[in-house]
């Protein structure tokens, strides 16, 4: 045990070691190289300045739109009758314009690094500077939400999907048994992935249920049921920013830098939003929930987070947490059981309920593994097992399976995940519950056996109202690179790119290299701590 104890400590000091020169490697070059160079920070003014990062956050989201626009944009689905606007009609064929392709990538990549830059000095002024509007904040989300609400489906195609089983669930075929296909030809299931045609549904009870409501709402048209999961997932988002500002204040931090980081988090918008997946429902619920636990809510607590699990079953790691510290830290462990019975008998009622009311039994538990036939090097479990093999196959050994491996490094991974989890609980309140829940979500995600970018709001978004010291540097990385993971064919892409006219190539660098060097006002002075300043005093938070 000493000696476990000493390779923790050896590994977590050259951890710090590491972290801190990259991250103080990163804050130099950012100094250094971007225009926030050009300001010494000055005395804080008070927050008249946020019309300006509101206007340049939905000038880059508007970029975004634009760019998904063309009717060959490849960050979209590009089939007839797929969205109001930017898709081949079914009478015409047009042939793909060069041009437009380029100018596609340009607009799409440019409101990205655009947004990024913006959304990341914003983050940076909430940190130094607490106190902002809480109402304020929501109608900036408002303003930057409202070119993802316009916008096609970005960047995945499982929202039609998702459509093709609300269909399923109101004709009451069962979408644990059987894949979109089960419908034939037709608007449902033309448009969803081919790799997931024929594969039964991972999702809770739950969003069946609303999935279902919402295909009977549209009469069965699926453009407009795709429209109405994505106002679902917009009010999901809601749900989040509303969670995470009661959470904040129960916690003692800063409501609105809580809100920034999670509602009007660049991940939170594109994919949640824009991608319209429905891992927003689920973070919707579990942050409410967890924020009615830290209210002293703890049975109403229990019921949202049941709900969150009802839609994806990860949720089910806050029940959880919410059981274990529900007495408190000098509670015994023969205290915590009758939590926890508790805790079990709500999310076994929950879940019968929405059981019943989607009509389709627990079958969805058998596919929770369903995604694994995708094989992505972004999972490090995953690209361990791609790596090994293909190091085998290099010396000769062609008789290994690559599945075979993948099976051993995947549940390696999961496993350790757990591991962390466990130890995580037990120290729940001496490093703090909420964070450690945080934590939890994320290294399910990153140890699991496919990481995509919308998995990681599960944990970013309650990590954003309790982060600690540089995790708060590791949730500003995470949320800025994980949209570029969602991003389709980027290979083909840059293949494509590379193959282009020379001149659309280097007109194409050269305003990209524009948005990421653009000056962006004088208000980014106050998101850079200058050492010849005194803190400043914090602003009694608004109770707006």
């Amino acid at each position: 045990m000493n000696r476990l104890r000493s390779t923790a400590s050896f590994v977590r000091r050259n951890y710090e070691r590491v972290a801190e020169r990259f991250e103080s490697g990163v804050s130099l070059l950012e100094r250094r190289y971007t225009p926030l160079g050009r300001f010494s920070p000055g005395p804080f003014e008070g927050w008249r300045f946020l019309w300006q990062p509101a206007v340049l956050g939905f000038v880059a989201l508007s970029f975004i739109l634009a760019g998904c626009s063309f009717t060959n944009s490849p960050f979209k689905l590009d089939l007839p009758s797929t969205w109001f606007f930017g898709e081949p009609s079914p009478k015409f064929s047009v042939t793909p314009s060069e041009t437009k392709y380029i100018l596609s990538v340009v607009l799409v990549y440019g409101g990205l690094v655009l947004l990024m830059r913006v959304w990341l000095r914003l983050a940076e002024v909430m940190k130094l500077h607490p106190g902002a509007k809480i109402k304020s904040l929501w109608w900036m989300l408002l303003f930057w939400a409202t070119p993802m609400i316009v916008a096609p489906p970005l960047f995945s195609r499982d929202v039609f999907s998702y459509a093709a089983q609300g269909e399923m669930t109101f004709r009451h075929i069962s979408p644990y048994l059987y894949g979109p296909y089960t419908l034939g030809s037709g608007p449902y299931p033309n448009p969803v992935d081919p790799l997931w045609s024929n594969a039964p549904a991972p999702y809770g009870p739950f969003f069946l249920f609303l999935d279902g409501k919402i295909d009977w709402i549209s009469q069965h048209h699926e453009l407009w049921t795709v429209v109405g999961l994505r106002l679902l997932e917009t009010f999901a988002v809601a749900m989040i920013g509303y969670g995470v500002v009661i959470l904040a204040r129960g916690l003692d931090r800063d409501p609105g830098e809580a809100f920034v980081l999670s509602a009007m988090n660049p991940l939170v918008l594109i994919t949640l939003i824009g991608g319209a997946h429905n891992d927003a429902i689920m973070a919707g619920f579990l942050v409410v929930g967890i924020a009615l636990a830290v209210k002293r809510h703890p049975v109403w607590a229990l019921v949202f987070c049941s709900c969150a699990a009802a839609i994806k079953a990860p949720a089910a790691i806050g029940l959880a947490f919410v059981a274990w510290t529900w007495l408190g830290p000098k509670a015994s462990i023969r205290d915590r059981l009758r939590p926890i019975g508790i805790a079990v008998i709500v999310a076994t009622a929950t879940l019968a309920v929405w059981t019943w009311l989607a009509g389709f039994g627990f079958g969805w538990v058998n596919n929770l593994l369903s995604n694994g036939t995708v094989r992505s090097w972004a999972a490090p479990a995953t690209a361990v097992g791609l790596a090994l093999t293909n190091t085998l196959h290099a010396f000769g050994w062609h008789g290994v399976a690559v599945g075979s491996v993948l099976s051993v490094t995947r549940l390696l991974g999961l496993l350790t995940a757990a591991g962390f989890t466990l130890w995580l609980l037990w120290h729940a309140e001496e490093r703090g519950w909420v964070r450690s829940l945080a934590l939890s979500l994320i290294l399910f995600v990153e140890l699991g056996p496919v990481v995509q970018p919308w998995y990681l709001a599960w944990g970013l978004v309650l990590l954003a109202a309790s982060y600690k010291g540089r995790e708060h540097f590791w949730l500003l990385a995470l949320s800025i690179t994980g949209p570029f993971i969602g991003m389709p064919g980027g290979r083909a892409l840059l293949i494509d790119l590379v193959h282009s006219n020379p001149l659309l190539i280097a007109v194409a660098v050269a305003i990209l290299g524009g948005v990421l060097i653009l000056p962006m006002g004088r208000w980014t002075q106050w998101s850079w701590p200058g050492e010849e300043l005194e803190p400043a005093s914090p602003i009694p938070i608004s109770s707006e």
